[in-house]
């Protein structure tokens, strides 16, 4: 099992457009375990694409519960269920997380009943389990897994994760403003995927939205801008940057040009991957 990261949605924010990337949600191969961590709308499709069997899915994280990050966190289960998954997964998220998965077997209480009965499946309760966590230690090992809590209001339940097994490291921003604690926290990881705006075209995103005072208010309060990405990054001394959960994803007037100068500007000088949907980065090994 190579170990790898892939890029399943890249997009800010829960609108989806025509041809334009998803919201979203990551692959992470590491220690011997398939982890998505987020699970956004279009992640099902996603792994499929990546490669990845359904029935093989083994851990989830959740970083926060806005819908753009949990969306599809029940129907990915059920079809993975559906597609022959026999073996436990384990869910780990902020508290909420077990709500929403309550919420989702109720809604399909009807025909998961009727597939346990009718075509001899494992009941999808007893697959699943559901830990909520804070700040600390999600995982101890395989890959150990370290949260922290991240500024993202409203949102007070909002964490960076970082995974770490020998010789290699992961971390994810999650959603948040500037940040200085993700820094430390993110020490000389190998890949650190950040989120990042870029103000100019956030201002194109409001014009279009019909609240969209209040939005660039949320916007502006709760995200990075890619400079500062890049002074995390530089401060943490991160082997490379992952831009992700962009915004904006799909504006014609914005090409990678744009991400590399603000990145740069805010003095990371290492390697830097502006993703589209599906772009894959394979560990490095000696």
């Amino acid at each position: 099992m190579t170990d790898r990261l892939v890029l399943l949605g890249t997009k800010g924010g829960p609108a989806v457009r025509r041809g334009g990337p998803n919201p979203t949600s990551s692959l992470l191969t590491i220690g011997g375990r398939h982890v998505v961590v987020d699970c956004g709308l279009g992640v099902t499709r996603a792994l499929v694409e990546a490669g990845m069997a359904l029935r093989d899915l083994d851990l989830i994280c959740i970083t926060h519960l806005h819908s753009d990050h949990v969306l599809e966190l029940g129907p990915l289960i059920h079809t993975a269920w559906t597609s022959g998954l026999a073996t436990p997964v384990t869910v780990l998220g902020p508290p909420g997380t077990r709500a929403v998965w309550d919420g989702f077997r109720a809604s399909l209480a009807y025909d998961i009943a009727l597939r346990v009965e009718d075509e001899g499946r494992p009941d999808l309760a007893d697959l699943v389990t559901v830990e909520e966590h804070s700040d600390g230690t999600w995982l101890r090992d395989g890959p150990r897994i370290e949260a922290l809590r991240v500024h993202h209001p409203p949102v007070e339940d909002c964490f960076a994760l970082r995974f770490d097994v020998p010789d290699w490291s992961v971390t994810f921003s999650a959603d948040t403003a500037y940040h200085p604690a993700l820094a430390p926290f993110a020490h000389g990881t190998d890949i650190l995927v950040h989120e990042a705006m870029l103000t100019e075209g956030v201002e194109r995103i409001v014009r279009l939205a019909a609240n969209g005072t209040r939005l660039r208010q949320h916007i502006l309060a709760s995200h990075t801008t890619a400079q500062d990405a890049g002074r995390i990054a530089a401060q943490a001394n991160a082997a490379r940057l992952v831009l992700h959960h962009l915004l904006p994803a799909d504006d014609p007037e914005v090409g990678e040009r744009d991400w590399l100068a603000a990145v740069r500007a805010g003095g990371y000088l290492g390697p830097i991957t502006v993703p589209e949907d599906g772009t894959t980065i394979t560990r490095e090994t000696p």
